[in-house]
């Protein structure tokens, strides 16, 4: 059993739902970053979502690409993303990371070197957004070996054919996304939809389902918590990094968290 499973067995029998925190390596620098991904483990994040700076992060609003594009000029590379994860895990022992990245570098790096060396650095799985799930053989033939899972992305206009082959795709858990375009903070989220497709979802396929884009509030965590197993939040907290704002950055992930337990 790997620490995603384990994490939402945990959970469960708390009756809590999980909080996966998105966050830049080196935004605003390599330094902040790293006290910026401690600091949301810390204050109660469930599960790690690391990010790996590209130069055209398409799933990614204005707030993310903005820490994209900075990384990139900080000179952040694969090495830079493995020694963090080494650093987070030697103090995080037995909470999964999963590496966000998009399909380019791990073909570049090769995906046999990819796989383990996101291995050996503690990494627990990824999440590629612009991998289809049709095309993910490859990749997940050799993160088996490596015993790597896979994260694939549902949308909202995902048909019962579509959200089966997410599900097979899947190994462990499976992220929805809240509304079509990129991701954001936003005021309100369409409830009703988000609820109506999670509930389509657990009629096909019984992996846990986490709901991201645009959650950045308690609000939101608390009302998606009732019907999905965890939200993921991104922009609101790279957005307090990159002003260096590390002690509001607990704050929220305490306020984030408290509306899922």
């Amino acid at each position: 059993m790997g620490r995603i499973t384990e994490k939402f067995k945990e959970l469960q029998a708390k009756g809590e739902k999980a909080l996966v925190s998105y966050l830049m390596v080196g935004y605003p620098d390599y330094e902040t970053s790293l006290k910026a991904f401690e600091k949301v483990l810390e204050n109660g994040t469930d599960i790690l979502e690391i990010g790996f700076p590209f130069s055209d992060p398409v799933a990614d609003g204005p707030t993310i690409q903005v820490a994209h594009e900075i990384a990139l000029k900080n000179g952040i590379r694969f090495n830079d993303v493995l020694n963090l994860a080494r650093s987070l895990r030697k103090s995080f022992e037995k909470v999964p990371f999963l590496l966000m990245t998009y399909y380019n570098p791990i073909f570049k790096i090769g995906l046999e070197k990819f796989c383990e060396l996101s291995k050996e650095s503690g990494i627990d799985g990824f999440i590629v957004p612009d991998l289809p799930p049709e095309e993910t053989g490859e990749l997940k033939g050799i993160m088996k070996e490596y015993k790597l899972s896979l994260v694939p992305l549902g949308a909202p206009t995902s048909t019962k054919r579509r959200i089966q082959l997410i599900c097979e795709s899947a190994d462990e858990m499976v992220y929805f996304v809240s509304i079509t375009g990129t991701t954001g903070e936003r005021d309100k989220l369409p409830y009703e939809r988000i609820e109506s497709k999670i509930k389509e979802y657990r009629s096909i396929c019984n992996k846990p389902v986490v709901v991201g884009f645009g959650v950045s509030k308690r609000e939101h965590s608390k009302r998606i918590g009732e019907f999905a197993d965890g939200v993921v939040v991104g922009s609101a907290l790279v957005k307090l990094v990159g002003q260096k704002k590390l002690k509001e950055l607990g704050q929220l992930i305490k306020e984030l968290k408290s509306g899922l337990m």
